[in-house]
């Protein structure tokens, strides 16, 4: 069982929901990133989502993108992201750590080289923005022999058949983004994400989790009464743009966010 696997069965037991934090490899700083994810893990993360850096992140908006711009300006690459996961694993070896990303740079690098690469630095899932799992194959295929889960996007528009086919090569968790638009855009009504969620769980028994649109405890803890996960990063990658030229305060306020909306989502949890 992976790491994830454990975390969810965990969760589940207690009937807690995950709380996945996102943040960018190597913003503001480099030496920022391995420390803040310690402080998000004891805020009350469950799940690390790490991006990784990417010229062109078609997925996300302008706060995550100018987070990828501040990262690859000082040099962080996927050999680094790598890095700062083989740091964290010396000190947290039980919380799993998702890596979010597009294809270019495991292409580059090689399917089985990452593969290795990624597991012998405790990376447990990798989420990839724009590989279909149709043409997925040999890369889920490197990932597989190292025990690493393939993470897949369920969109609004997803058709019942390709949810099908999407949960069938996901491991893991399924990632249901809530809304039509970039990170950062406002989110859908809870009422239609439910729906979709339901839909998902018809040809899945892996945990669904939530993301792109959440941004406060508030709209967390809605998200928290109808899914197994909730994601947040813009917000917290908006707060590290604000904090850039003072990395003293991060160590207090992004994991005070954390905090925040934890708090949020085990009291709604304490009311279902």
């Amino acid at each position: 069982m992976s790491r994830i696997s454990r975390r969810f069965a965990a969760l589940e037991k207690s009937k807690r929901r995950a709380l996945i934090p996102f943040v960018t490899a190597g913003d503001p700083r480099p030496e920022v990133t391995v420390p803040l994810l310690h402080e998000m893990v004891a805020a009350g993360a469950d799940v690390l989502e790490l991006g990784v850096p990417f010229s062109d992140p078609m997925a996300d908006g302008p706060v995550i993108q100018r987070a990828s711009e501040r990262a690859l300006a000082q040099g962080i690459c996927l050999h680094r992201v790598l890095g700062m996961v083989k740091e964290f694993r010396e000190q947290d070896d039980e919380t799993p750590v998702v890596l979010m990303g597009y294809l270019n740079p495991y292409e580059a690098m090689g399917y089985d080289v990452f593969a290795q690469a990624a597991g012998a630095a405790g990376v447990d899932g990798v989420l990839t923005v724009d590989l279909p799992p149709e043409e997925a194959d040999e890369f889920v295929c490197a990932l597989d022999g190292v025990g690493i889960d393939p993470i897949f996007l369920i969109a609004p528009t997803t058709t019942t058949q390709r949810v099908a086919a999407i949960c069938a090569r996901a491991r893991g968790f399924v990632y249901y983004v809530s809304l039509k638009g970039v990170t950062g855009s406002q989110m859908a009504d809870i009422d239609s994400i439910a729906a979709k969620i339901t839909e998902i769980k018809a040809h899945t028994r892996l945990p669904v989790g939530v993301g792109f649109g959440i941004r406060d405890g508030a709209s967390a803890a809605r998200v928290a009464r109808v899914s197994d996960a909730v994601v947040i990063g813009s917000i917290l990658v908006q707060k590290l743009e604000e904090l850039a030229h003072h990395p003293a305060e991060i160590s207090v306020k992004v994991p005070a966010l954390v905090a925040e909306i934890r708090a949020a989502m085990d009291a709604e949890g304490e009311r279902i």
